[in-house]
């Protein structure tokens, strides 16, 4: 059903004029209580209005759809780019990599899964939240045990921006380390993410966990 409103909407999208009903039933060869159907769904979706036509005649109006210009999906998209642009406004300030820190410890405190009212966060939990957000956002995370069988790592196997990450790194790395540590600080949880390290290994970034009671003064 999905790909078949998909084609309505594009053939929308590449009408010059509004289209009725029976026009789009014979161009996709669809009943038209069918056609009807997905239009009015675009329609309820604001993706596509309804244009009714001037009056020709007796009778009610004819009404033709057409999609809502700029606000139609389907189509290419320049997100990419987008984030080029993005990037390069963001390296021309005084401190590119503190900014794009500081941006991502805003997202990554929006973006985590709060507990409940007053209730106290504990590593493993702040760490199972933290590998959540990281799971939801496509890293691939995978927490990675030391000898003593405590999480002091966590294996990001996947870059959902690897092809910015890699002419951009000293700005998307710190978007990253940003969005781990504004989640545990919005946790206010007893472990931090102490650095990420690109690439150290040949498929994986590596996100160093510490805890602040593990410290030892020197």
């Amino acid at each position: 059903m999905a790909d078949r409103r998909q084609q309505v909407l594009d053939t929308l999208q590449r009408a010059a004029e509004p289209m009725g009903v029976s026009e789009i039933a014979d161009r996709l060869g669809i009943h038209p209580n069918t056609a009807r159907f997905h239009l009015e769904a675009l329609v309820d979706d604001e993706i596509a209005e309804r244009v009714p036509e001037a009056p020709a005649g007796r009778g009610r109006p004819r009404v033709g759809y057409r999609a809502r210009p700029g606000l139609a999906r389907g189509g290419a998209r320049r997100y990419r780019m987008l984030a080029e642009i993005l990037l390069g406004q963001l390296s021309t300030g005084d401190d590119p990599t503190a900014a794009a820190a500081s941006a991502g410890r805003a997202w990554g405190a929006h973006l985590v899964p709060r507990p409940a009212p007053f209730h106290t966060v504990t590593s493993d939990e702040a760490i199972g939240r933290l590998v959540t957000m990281l799971d939801d956002l496509d890293f691939a995370p995978e927490p990675v045990r030391d000898d003593q069988g405590t999480t002091d790592r966590v294996r990001l196997r996947h870059c959902p921006f690897l092809e910015l990450a890699e002419p951009h790194r000293d700005l998307v790395c710190p978007v990253h380390l940003g969005l781990m540590q504004g989640a545990l600080g919005e946790l206010r949880a007893p472990v931090q993410v102490s650095a990420l390290e690109p690439f150290a290994e040949p498929t994986a970034c590596l996100a160093h966990l510490t805890r602040p009671a593990d410290r030892r003064p020197s």
